[in-house]
């Protein structure tokens, strides 16, 4: 069991609804100082403890980690618009796309008929299909981002101990080629280190 107090469980409970926010947490679990007990509640080691235990807790509810993110982010950077067409170029209709564009790779679709003649004479001749496509990327790295696991940073924590040295962590070897393999993708030539 813990050893915090129900506000400072709620301040946990909070920080972690509310995207990160020391301050919104802490006004949320009823502090009146809002901004100084948020900060004050992050700097204790258990309420970071339970933070953490939560996260983790929230992560596994989801079944969300750095593997499926990276996992999807390559099916959709894979995906091949020629799934959604016919042999004419023809948009297909949504329920014979495969699973990975009905899934929010497409953001929006514009049809307009396309008439000829007027008045009684007017008749359809056709149809313009405008399929907008979803910024894939940016979305799955706002994911990855807001649910810590760390899928597209190439980040290097330095976390102090206790003995005043410093610990180096690196991203890891295979998750820097799935990054080298999404940037060969995209073209960016970016080297990870």
């Amino acid at each position: 069991m813990s050893d915090l107090t129900d506000k400072q469980e709620m301040f946990c409970r909070e920080y972690l609804a509310c995207e990160f926010n020391a301050t919104e947490a802490a006004r949320r679990a009823g502090y009146k100082q809002a901004r100084a007990s948020g900060c004050e509640n992050l700097a204790k080691p258990n309420i970071q403890a339970r933070i953490a235990e939560l996260n983790k807790e929230r992560i596994e509810r989801v079944e969300a980690d750095a593997d499926y993110l990276l996992k999807r982010l390559l099916n959709e950077s894979e995906a091949d618009l020629a799934d959604i067409v016919d042999d004419d170029g023809n948009v297909l209709p949504i329920r014979k796309w495969p699973k990975i564009w009905r899934q929010g790779l497409v953001a929006g679709i514009d049809v307009e008929r396309v008439f000829a003649g007027k008045g009684e004479d007017r008749e359809q001749v056709g149809e313009i299909v405008k399929v907008k496509l979803a910024d894939r990327i940016r979305r799955l790295e706002l994911l990855g981002k807001h649910i810590s696991v760390g899928a597209f940073a190439e980040r290097h924590d330095h976390n102090h101990n206790h003995t005043g040295t410093i610990e180096h962590t690196e991203v890891p070897a295979e998750d820097k080629q799935l990054i080298r393999e999404l940037r060969k993708k995209r073209g960016e030539s970016r080297v990870t280190h």
